[in-house]
């Protein structure tokens, strides 16, 4: 008996070869049965802060913000806060001087910032003051960008 070959059309491979190369297409096996909503979220902050005024936004950053990361930790909406300066010079390039990763409990996590105010308020009863050292701290920044990241292995 003779086999006869299959001749996939041109269109039919793209699919294919699409469907191979498109993201979570093959799940690695720890992920295979977590949906994507409920998979953790991280992000890395990136800052360049002016020359001359990193130690005073980190301890900004330190005594304004820190505190409401870890309320926020403490609620369950972040997983794990961290914080980096880089330990070489590199290149010359400065791109950044400070970074966090910020690991959110999932997607609905993620967009949720709904308990910040109150957050704030609570830990800072001076608000004025509050604000007027939270706008000293990003009037320090050369840039700033957001970095959505994912597992690659």
């Amino acid at each position: 008996m003779r086999r006869r070959a299959i001749s996939l059309g041109p269109i039919a491979v793209l699919f294919l070869l699409a469907h191979c190369f498109t993201p979570g297409a093959w799940p690695g096996p720890a992920r295979a049965q977590e949906s994507a909503s409920e998979r953790s979220v991280t992000v890395a902050y990136f800052y360049r802060v002016r020359w001359g005024y990193q130690e005073e936004f980190l301890e900004l950053f330190r005594r304004n913000h820190y505190p409401v990361l870890e309320a926020q930790v403490k609620g369950g909406r972040l997983l794990r806060v961290e914080a980096y300066t880089p330990r070489f010079h590199g290149d010359g390039r400065a791109d950044w001087t400070f970074m966090t990763v910020l690991v959110f409990k999932n997607w609905h996590a993620f967009g949720d910032n709904s308990m910040e105010p109150e957050i704030i308020k609570r830990l800072y009863p001076d608000q004025e003051k509050y604000k007027r050292e939270e706008k000293r701290r990003f009037e320090l920044l050369e840039a700033h960008w957001d970095g959505l990241t994912r597992i690659f292995f």
